[in-house]
Formats: C-alpha cells, sequence, structure tokens
C-alpha cells in the first residue's frame, strides 16, 4: 500500500513538474487553457500552478492571462457537467445507496449557485461540484453565471496582486489563497444571510403594522 502511495505522490510531482514547465515556454498561454479547462472534469493539477509563474514571468499581461484561465475553467465546468448530467447518475447509483444520495441531492437542490461557487473558490476539487451540479440537475445558467464569478474571482485575485506587488506577493499566495477564499466565502454567506433577516424583519414588520 506504502509503495503504491508514493508510486501516485511520484507521479503528481512529475505532473506537478510538467505543468510548471508551460511557464516558459512560447505555449504557455495555450497551455493554461487547456489546463484551466481539464481540471474542472477530470485534471488532478490546479491551473493556478501555471497561472502564478506567468503572471509572475509577464506581470503586464496577467489579467490576459487571468482572462484566459477563467474561460478555460468555465468551458471545463461545462464539460463537468456534461459528464454528470448524462452518465454521472448510473454510476453513483452504482457507487452509493438512495439513502446516502438522497442529503446530496437535497443540498443541491436547495444552495444550488452556491454549490457551484464554493466549489470555484474554495481549495475543494471544483471537478466535484462541477459533475456534481450535472448528475443533480442544477440550473444551467445558473451553473454557468456561478461558475464564472467564483473562478474569476479567484484567479484575477491572483492577476491584480502579483500586478501590484510582483515576486514578493508569491509565497503569500501560495500560503494564503485558500484560506482567504475560505473567509470571502463565509464573509459572502453571512454578508446575504444577515441581509435576509433584515428583510424578513421588515416584512413582518409590515405584516403586523396592516393588521393593527
Amino acid at each position: 500500500m506504502s509503495d503504491l502511495l508514493e508510486g501516485l505522490k511520484e507521479l503528481l510531482h512529475s505532473i506537478l513538474y510538467w505543468v510548471e514547465s508551460f511557464a516558459h515556454s512560447p505555449h504557455g498561454t495555450l497551455a493554461l487553457f487547456a489546463i484551466a479547462l481539464a481540471e474542472s472534469s477530470f485534471f488532478p493539477i490546479p491551473p493556478d500552478v501555471l497561472l502564478i509563474p506567468l503572471c509572475l514571468g509577464r506581470p503586464d499581461r496577467a489579467l490576459w492571462f487571468a482572462l484566459v484561465c477563467t474561460v478555460g475553467s468555465v468551458i471545463g465546468g461545462m464539460i463537468g457537467y456534461g459528464i454528470g448530467r448524462w452518465g454521472g447518475r448510473p454510476l453513483l447509483k452504482r457507487w452509493f445507496s438512495p439513502e446516502r444520495i438522497a442529503p446530496v441531492e437535497a443540498y443541491y437542490e436547495r444552495w444550488n449557485a452556491w454549490a457551484t461557487a464554493i466549489g470555484g473558490l474554495t481549495p475543494l476539487p471544483y471537478k466535484l461540484f462541477t459533475v456534481a451540479g450535472g448528475v443533480f440537475a442544477v440550473n444551467f445558467k445558473v451553473f454557468v453565471i456561478a461558475s464564472l464569478a467564483a473562478r474569476g474571482l479567484r484567479f484575477f485575485t491572483i492577476a491584480v496582486l502579483i500586478q501590484l506587488f510582483g515576486e514578493p506577493i508569491r509565497a503569500f499566495i501560495e500560503r494564503h489563497l485558500n484560506w482567504l477564499s475560505i473567509l470571502f466565502v463565509v464573509l459572502l454567506v453571512l454578508g446575504f444571510w444577515i441581509v435576509g433577516k433584515g428583510f424578513g424583519r421588515a416584512s413582518k414588520q409590515g405584516a403586523d403594522s396592516e393588521r393593527t
């Protein structure tokens, strides 16, 4: 078992070095698009690994790289959605009992866009959310808009930070970006919850005043 894990670890490291090598290639932009697309449905390495060195090498083109990465990721997410929509349900039923599927499906029915957005922003594997979005029939337009907003926010944050601070910000991004993304999601959800509670109280007060 340990030999298998060690072999998988070495394989991932090899793929990681291969992805990073495109930062010094004339085909770096095309590779970034392809990797962002593939990562959203099956590829194990996130596009940030290539986006960061590309932005550092050409800070003047950082926003362009972020746009390429975002578009590739969203298109890949659509492919992942299609995989889940037309082939995921039979596999899911083969591997899991209806009792285990039901609560996950209820989660997607309730949160819909939020589930996709959280997957796009946080370090959780985005491909799981794109395929699951198809399996549980998340509204496709909502899925695309949520993907565009979440992935765009993540990749453009990297690009803007590098444009502003250059190489010194690299360690900060690599160490803290995932935690910052999670914090942003928490604050965003909290903000909507507060607004919702405010509207709820206002509606209740209005209804009470009408009765009196």
